[in-house]
Order: structure tokens, then C-alpha cells, then sequence
């Protein structure tokens, strides 16, 4: 608990981008976000660093290596019993091969268009576009 009296729940995600500039996402097969699109990323156990656990969860979510790079930004959502604190950084893939795992029950490398669609039909998780946009970090057109 902090002063303010909120828990908040250490997460980290990763911005994945491929040579053509399009965005690792993952469908999350549970709640929270469950059937949206997301980044891969989770909470951080403990004893583990931000670097550690989004090296994890990425390989757990999509099968993929990454190295974890800058911090790109940080944001809060809303939790069961607190607030995720999740911090978002840069990573690039050196290694694995792209499937669906774990907490996610589909990934894909989408590009501008790809992302403009599930965004327009509501399928991405809340204030994933616009926090994206803010951080210039979107989604090449491919």
C-alpha cells in the first residue's frame, strides 16, 4: 500500500517492432482485457527485474527472445484491487518463433492498418491507441 492508500501492482509491456515496423500483439485469454488486443507484458514477480520479467513474459506469451531495451513510458490502469503500474519499454526480438502462449490465445505482427481496424472496432485494450500515439509508437503502415 502507498500513501495515498492505493495499491499498485508492478507490470511491465513491451513495444515490439519487426523490420517492416509493425507491432507485436497478443489477445489476452483472461481477464483483465480478456479477447482484446494488447501488448505482451504482465506483472513483475518478486525479486525479478523489469528486464527479467518482460523477457519472461514475452517468451511465455508469444514464444519469443527479446532484449529488453529503453523505457518508452509509463501508465496506470485500473485493477481489481488496485492499479497496474505498468512500465513500457522497447525491446527487440533476437531469437524464438512467433506463437500464441500462456495468457495470450492469439499474437500477430500488425501494421498501421491492422492496428487502425482492431482499434475502430473496439477490440484493443482501453487507452492502448491513444497512449501509443501520445508516445509516437505506433505501428508502421508496413
Amino acid at each position: 500500500m502507498t500513501e495515498d492508500g492505493i495499491r499498485r501492482i508492478r507490470c511491465v509491456g513491451a513495444l515490439v517492432s519487426d523490420t517492416r515496423g509493425r507491432l507485436l500483439l497478443v489477445r489476452r485469454a483472461h481477464d483483465p482485457g480478456r479477447g482484446q488486443w494488447s501488448l505482451p507484458g504482465g506483472k513483475v514477480e518478486p525479486g525479478e527485474s523489469d528486464a527479467q520479467a518482460l523477457a519472461r513474459e514475452v517468451r511465455e506469451e508469444t514464444g519469443l527472445e527479446v532484449a529488453v531495451g529503453a523505457l518508452i513510458g509509463t501508465v496506470e490502469r485500473d485493477a481489481p484491487n488496485g492499479v497496474f503500474r505498468i512500465a513500457d519499454y522497447a525491446c527487440v526480438v533476437t531469437g524464438g518463433d512467433l506463437r500464441a502462449g500462456d495468457d495470450a490465445d492469439e499474437a500477430l505482427w500488425a501494421d498501421l492498418a491492422t492496428f487502425d481496424t482492431l482499434d475502430r472496432s473496439n477490440e484493443l485494450v482501453a487507452h492502448l491507441a491513444d497512449t501509443l500515439r501520445e508516445w509516437d509508437a505506433m505501428p508502421s503502415s508496413g
